[in-house]
């Protein structure tokens, strides 16, 4: 009897996928940053004259059409590196211009434009954590990455590191007793790839390699625990201060001199009722950031591990999209800290609080 197979459309995630969509976020945020400090310094020029003006957001959809055609022209693994930088560079200075877009006079300085560049950054950010965590194996999806990793052999740039990989996604491949035609084909592409007359090239460590082993040295020499403890008692707390006092210095001056004494920077032309709940909701998240340090200053590092990163996933999610509206980008300052804390405190969980075999090790 004939056999038919239906044709699978699964999508499968392509090898490294989580690396280009960080380098996609990082050149985002370059992007944008470094416009709007561009456009700053240098008194917000214009190309063109007369009734023509270039602006960037153009620059950004050509970009863009660069980091769309690249992939569909070469076949090379080199193009989605350079795609994810062109894409992140051009969706930075196409979105910038959002404010002319959503306004009747193109008003680029519309205050809801920051909070909807941080929005989109934001869901960015959500798919770039779905990216990082492992995918599910299966039989396809291992053949998908191992026909792409073995491009490298075309290339003369197959390290060892690479092959032991691709070894072993071939032999769960060839384990799969339940689709024998990809464990077949697993293990031809196995005998090929264990030949001798196969090239392997010396294992030269990239730039992400040294930086990373760089940042291990640094952390073992001064970075011990308690010290590492210290300085996210210190910035969690100065952070946590200084949300209570400046809610409460807003609060108090609205009430000794009214709405007149609140300047524009502050409430912009928002509702009184949205202020308040900005004021309110950063004095609390605040008050969260003051407990937590001072959990993990007394060495209860569950609870301040806890209170910390809530409040501080709170404050970037919900607290800054507000102070954007209000504060405009001059917030991104405070957002990169809040996000370099955050990030401590993942890290410092991930070594220290779930692993109970590292023992206390003394500080410096």
């Amino acid at each position: 009897m004939k056999r038919y197979y239906k044709t699978i459309r699964r999508p499968v995630r392509r090898p490294g996928a989580e690396q280009f969509t960080l380098l996609m976020l990082l050149s985002f945020a370059a992007s944008v940053a470094l416009t709007r400090l561009f456009l700053e310094l240098t008194g917000y020029p214009q190309l063109g004259g007369g009734e023509l003006h270039i602006a960037h957001m153009l620059w950004g959809g050509l970009l863009l059409f660069a980091a769309a055609l690249l992939p569909l022209v070469f076949a090379n693994r080199w193009v989605y590196l350079l795609g994810a930088l062109l894409a992140g560079v051009g969706i930075g200075l196409f979105i910038d211009e959002v404010g002319k877009f959503i306004t009747h006079n193109n008003d680029y300085f519309y205050p809801a434009a920051a909070p909807i560049i941080y929005a989109f950054f934001l869901i960015c950010v959500l798919l770039y954590l779905q990216l990082n965590r492992p995918p599910a194996r299966d039989a396809r999806a291992e053949l998908y990455s191992v026909l792409e990793l073995m491009e490298e052999i075309l290339d003369h740039d197959l390290e060892a590191s690479e092959r032991a990989e691709i070894e072993t996604r071939l032999r769960f491949v060839i384990a799969q007793k339940d689709r024998p035609e990809m464990a077949n084909l697993g293990q031809a592409l196995l005998d090929y790839l264990t030949q001798d007359d196969i090239y392997v090239a010396p294992s030269t460590p990239d730039y992400i390699d040294k930086l990373t082993a760089r940042l291990r040295l640094f952390e073992e020499r001064h970075l011990k625990r308690e010290r590492f403890r210290s300085l996210l008692v210190l910035g969690i707390g100065i952070l946590g201060l200084v949300s209570i006092a400046n809610s409460l210095r807003l609060f108090i001056s609205y009430i000794l001199g009214g709405a007149s004494a609140i300047t524009a920077g502050d409430i912009g032309q928002t509702l009184t009722y949205w202020f308040f709940q900005l004021q309110v909701m950063q004095g609390l998240v605040g008050v969260m950031l003051v407990i937590g340090a001072f959990y993990l200053f007394t060495g209860r590092e569950w609870q301040g591990v806890r209170f910390s990163y809530f409040a501080l996933l709170v404050y970037l999610t919900i607290v800054n999209l507000m102070l954007f509206y209000y504060n405009q980008f001059s917030t991104m300052i405070a957002a990169v800290f809040q996000f370099a804390l955050l990030l401590g405190v993942l890290y410092y969980r991930q070594r220290y609080v779930e692993n109970p075999e590292i023992e206390n090790q003394p500080s410096l």
